[in-house]
């Protein structure tokens, strides 16, 4: 005989904890995974993308998690080219944001965002979209500015 609690109370424990975390979770905001890929002058570099398409998407992005593969990413897509403003407010890994231009060119990258951090972190000029990825990812896989984005939101001109 095991001891502890009785096997009617484990039973209730494990009930509750299911319970909570579905009256946590999330309603109808099901992650949507897509690829996108980045020619760089090493060849392309593909990743399995979330997207951020609503503005609640948008202001709660990446916050809160611990980790992010190295092969993931999050796409904040604004519409149309525009200055984006970013922060780090809530967000505890270091992340690389990388800023895209409508036609899927990249911009800028800020390395290694500082985590939990509220200053603003810049576009530098109008961007459609912000790719953010795991710190350390852009500089590891040769991801430059000037780089091209290969996604269905980037329409080549």
């Amino acid at each position: 005989m095991r001891a502890g609690f009785p096997a009617c109370f484990r039973a209730l424990g494990a009930a509750l904890l299911l319970l909570a975390g579905l009256i946590a979770a999330p309603r109808g905001e099901a992650a949507s995974f897509e690829k996108l890929t980045i020619e760089t002058k090493n060849g392309p570099v593909d990743f399995n993308i979330e997207l951020a398409m609503t503005p609640a998407e948008r202001a709660k992005g990446l916050m809160y998690r611990t980790e992010l593969a190295p092969t993931s990413g999050m796409l904040f897509d604004f519409g149309v080219d525009q200055p984006v403003y970013m922060w780090m407010k809530n967000t505890y890994i270091p992340l690389d944001m990388v800023f895209i231009r409508a036609d899927g060119r990249i911009a800028r990258i800020a390395e290694n965002t500082t985590p939990l951090s509220t200053a603003t972190i810049e576009s530098g000029g109008p961007v459609r979209a912000v790719l953010e990825l795991a710190g350390g990812t852009a500089r590891a896989r040769g991801i430059v500015a000037g780089d091209k984005v290969t996604h269905r939101l980037f329409v080549p001109r």
